[in-house]
């Protein structure tokens, strides 16, 4: 890989988003592989978007790779204090942040996994989600030419 290529990592939510668009989107895109970045990714309420499910639906009908890295979900914790509202997103963030920089987790992905990869979690915006805290995270540290598209 060049040293001044390009690299495009996605992120994506599937809540309110049918399977169609959802894997069409992935598809469109030319996403190779969706990284998971959910706490929880076995919930009933994920539906098409539950592990099993998922890998298989990616593989099936994309092609696509499936992994999830536990190591770049928030912690119980940080997660439920948000959820409860007992901490603002600006808290979440700076939570999360720190987090992700103890864990080191440009160590765990190298460029050839983040590129064309998507990095998955439920919510439907980027704004107020971790997914688009760890790729702006990845790309100020991994200091290389990464474009983050949120599908």
């Amino acid at each position: 890989m060049m040293m001044n290529e390009q690299i495009n990592l996605f992120t994506i939510g599937f809540t309110q988003k049918k399977a169609e668009q959802f894997f069409e989107t992935l598809i469109k895109a030319g996403v190779k592989r969706v990284i998971d970045t959910r706490l929880n990714n076995v919930s009933q309420l994920a539906g098409f978007a539950k592990k099993s499910d998922l890998q298989y639906f990616l593989q099936k009908i994309g092609g696509i790779e499936y992994i999830h890295i536990l190591d770049l979900a928030p912690t119980k914790d940080i997660l439920d204090a948000y959820k409860k509202k007992e901490i603002t997103w600006d808290s979440y963030e700076q939570k999360f942040n720190q987090l992700i920089t103890q864990r080191q987790i440009e160590r765990k992905l190298s460029i050839d996994m983040i590129d064309k990869s998507c990095l998955l979690c439920s919510e439907l915006k980027p704004h107020n989600c971790h997914r688009r805290l760890v790729a702006e995270y990845l790309q100020s540290n991994l200091e290389k030419n990464i474009k983050i598209h949120h599908l």
